[in-house]
């Protein structure tokens, strides 16, 4: 028994349970203090990248800075960073990721302040009081001269400047059965520009319009439906604009193919005025006898090129002519634009006396 005694009290005593305790207390403080450590440094390390990557306030003095057609949110950003008006890239699209207004973002001179927060910056890019104007309004149905009377003015670009970038039609971005041959392709629309565009870039923006709108109504696939090219329906479309109203696109339409078709001269006003340089479309027998290939009053078929720029409204109705066997039109009211369609020269005639009777009643009052 005393052996037995001395052996059980002489050997290693088994570990205490207070011992464990006290251990596994001290790897969880270390834990929670590394945790700790991390969460501090996390957050002073997110607080020293929002100090220095972001002015605060919304800036002083003035720097004007040139948003160009296409440039992205970040495009804009670089350039705003580069004029000093935002810190840092990421200052300006963390703001623009919280408001869905920047989208809308056009092209323009935007008047903008140095050393601006991101969230000042965005605020004072979509107020529309800090973006000079720049707009391009081109109405259905001008000719190239007037397209580029218009632009010249609108832009501040001399006639000339235009003038010398038609010489290099090829320049324009023209589709390939244009042949260079920019008449008709200056697509009406409301443009708004940067301000810092050539003329070469201002009329390659309206061809690119043209061929939004071509795409948009099968212009190429849908030309030969009506037996022509494309090139054919736009100068269709052109004599459309200029001699009809758009609830008589179609109908105008039908009686062009329809002469065509039976190879009788085109007799429209509007082209002769073309070859003159002129809008008046009441012509004298000197003016209809006018020695010119636009004169579709002495030459058969279609004039050489469109004679103005028509709307998606006139190349679409070129496309889809209405269903009749009309040979003539007459607006017999100027101030209304009522027209009426026949197929008979003495119906026609008749719609001619209308229209000179109306015309004098409106002279008398």
């Amino acid at each position: 028994m005393s052996q037995l005694n001395t052996m059980m009290t002489s050997g290693p005593l088994p570990p205490s349970p207070n011992r464990r305790s006290i251990s596994r207390r001290i790897v969880l403080a270390v834990i929670l203090v590394g945790l700790i450590a991390l969460i501090w440094a996390g957050f002073s390390f997110l607080r020293g990248v929002t100090t220095t990557s972001d002015y605060v306030g919304d800036g002083t003095g003035a720097v004007v800075v040139v948003v160009e057609r296409g440039d992205s949110l970040r495009t804009i950003a670089e350039k705003l960073r580069s004029a000093d008006v935002i810190m840092s890239v990421d200052a300006f699209l963390s703001a623009v990721s919280f408001d869905d207004r920047a989208s809308s973002i056009g092209p323009g001179k935007y008047s903008m302040r140095v050393q601006m927060s991101g969230v000042d910056a965005l605020a004072l890019m979509l107020d529309s009081a800090s973006r000079e104007l720049n707009q391009l309004v081109l109405p259905e149905g001008l000719t190239l001269t007037e397209t580029v009377a218009t632009s010249s003015k609108s832009t501040g670009l001399s006639k000339a400047n235009f003038k010398d970038a038609l010489k290099a039609p090829e320049e324009l971005g023209l589709p390939a059965w244009a042949e260079n041959r920019p008449e008709g392709f200056m697509f009406p629309a409301t443009y708004d520009l940067s301000g810092d565009e050539t003329a070469t870039d201002v009329l390659s923006v309206l061809v690119k319009r043209f061929e939004q709108a071509s795409f948009d109504v099968r212009l190429e696939s849908r030309a030969a439906a009506v037996g022509r090219t494309p090139y054919e329906v736009l100068i269709v479309a052109s004599l459309l604009q200029a001699e009809g109203l758009p609830n008589d696109f179609a109908k105008v339409a039908r009686v062009i193919y329809n002469r065509l078709d039976a190879e009788m001269p085109l007799q429209l006003d509007a082209t002769v005025a073309y070859a003159l340089g002129i809008t008046d479309i009441l012509l004298n027998e000197e003016q209809l006898a006018t020695d010119s290939p636009y004169n579709t009053y002495v030459n058969a078929g279609l004039p050489p090129t469109p004679i103005n720029s028509p709307g998606e409204a006139a190349i679409d109705a070129a496309l889809a002519p209405a269903n009749g066997k009309w040979l003539y039109f007459v607006t017999v009211d100027a101030q209304t634009g009522e027209t009426k369609f026949t197929k008979s020269y003495d119906k026609f005639l008749q719609l001619k006396a209308e229209f000179q009777d109306n015309l004098a009643k409106s002279a008398g009052e």
